[in-house]
This record gives C-alpha cells, sequence and structure tokens, in this order.
C-alpha cells in the first residue's frame, strides 16, 4: 500500500490565514501556496497508508477530550540561525497547543514521534528565503495581531506536488468534519480509507 506524508495543525482562520499566505508569498516563500496557514501540532510525518484508519482514531480520541480555547497572535520572531524561519508568535493558546501536541504524539499512539526541535507553536511567514527578506517579513509582520476562538484541528496529507491538502477535520467535543474538497480528484493520488 506504500506510505504517506501527514501533519495534524490548527487552522488559522479567515480572513487571517489568507492574508498570511498572502504575504508569506510576497515575501518569495514559493512553498507559501502549498501550505495552508496554520499552527502545527505534527509536523510532517510519514506512516504507512495502512495506519490511516488507527490516526483518525486516534485524533477523534484526542478531540473529544480537548475544549475550545483562545487563540491570539501578535507580532513576529525568528528561529535564526538555528533554523531559517520567521514567523508569528502565537502569545495566547501556546500552552494548550503544547498540551494538545503532546496528546496527539502521545507514546502509545500510532504518530509517536520525537521532534527535531523542541515544540514551540508558531505561524510560520517565511522559510528558507535569503535573509533579506527574512528581515522584511520579520519587520513588515511586527505589528500583526489576530485572534480566535480554537474549536479544533485537522488532518492533512502532503500530495506528491508538494501540496498539503486537507483530509478530515476534527472538532473539540468528538464531532469529525470531512471537508468537501478531500474527496479525491483521481483514486489514485489520495490513499483509501
Amino acid at each position: 500500500m506504500g506510505t504517506v506524508t501527514i501533519g495534524v495543525s490548527i487552522a488559522v482562520p479567515e480572513p487571517h490565514g489568507s492574508l498570511l499566505q498572502q504575504r508569506r508569498a510576497g515575501f518569495g516563500d514559493a512553498a507559501a501556496h502549498g501550505i495552508p496557514t496554520h499552527v502545527t501540532l505534527l509536523p510532517p510525518t510519514e506512516v504507512d497508508t495502512a495506519e490511516l484508519a488507527a490516526v483518525e482514531a486516534h485524533l477523534t480520541e484526542v478531540a473529544a477530550a480537548g475544549r475550545p480555547f483562545a487563540m491570539r497572535l501578535s507580532g513576529t520572531d525568528t528561529f535564526r540561525p538555528l533554523s531559517p524561519v520567521v514567523y508569528v508568535r502565537v502569545v495566547e493558546g501556546a500552552e494548550a497547543c503544547t498540551r494538545l501536541q503532546e496528546r496527539v504524539r502521545d507514546a502509545s499512539g500510532p504518530v509517536a514521534r520525537e521532534l527535531q526541535f523542541p515544540y514551540h507553536p508558531h505561524v510560520t511567514v517565511a522559510h528558507g528565503i535569503d535573509d533579506a527578506a527574512m528581515d522584511l517579513a520579520l519587520r513588515e509582520l511586527a505589528g500583526y495581531e489576530a485572534e480566535w476562538w480554537c474549536t479544533g484541528f485537522a488532518l492533512h496529507e502532503q500530495g506528491p506536488d508538494g501540496v498539503w491538502r486537507k483530509l478530515r477535520e476534527f472538532v473539540f467535543g468528538g464531532s469529525t468534519v470531512v471537508p468537501p474538497q478531500a474527496a479525491p480528484v483521481d483514486s489514485g493520488t489520495l490513499p483509501a480509507r
């Protein structure tokens, strides 16, 4: 059956998500249009396609135990020189994100894994571009503010084209939503469920 690369994240809602995605593209980040604006809970992780049902069951349990929480973004920072990333800071909701990602990556679950860097919730606005463009992103979004209630998270799959597509949403309290865009156009491009 093969493998698939998945990720779990909290979406930055509209109009904020599109605005930050457009700004990211404007700074010269070629990957911007293939990555919905988000806060990562599980970074890109390769799993056997046959394990997707177990992953979805695990995420359903995580979501069922979750409760909505306030999220607020404010200002920018960078992981440079450790990692070539400029991001918008999560100034409210960071602790809840940290607890949530720990439950997603639980050692007894199907996506248990170690992280390359310590977990730090953030919204990437520039990644792997030249330093002048990174500095511009850092300055131009320094006054950025957004806030919303986080009511759940989503499972995404990275396609062969590098684009991340939403497979399923998980709403806190136990509801599950399959978005219309998750229906495969070509059954060969997405794993069988």
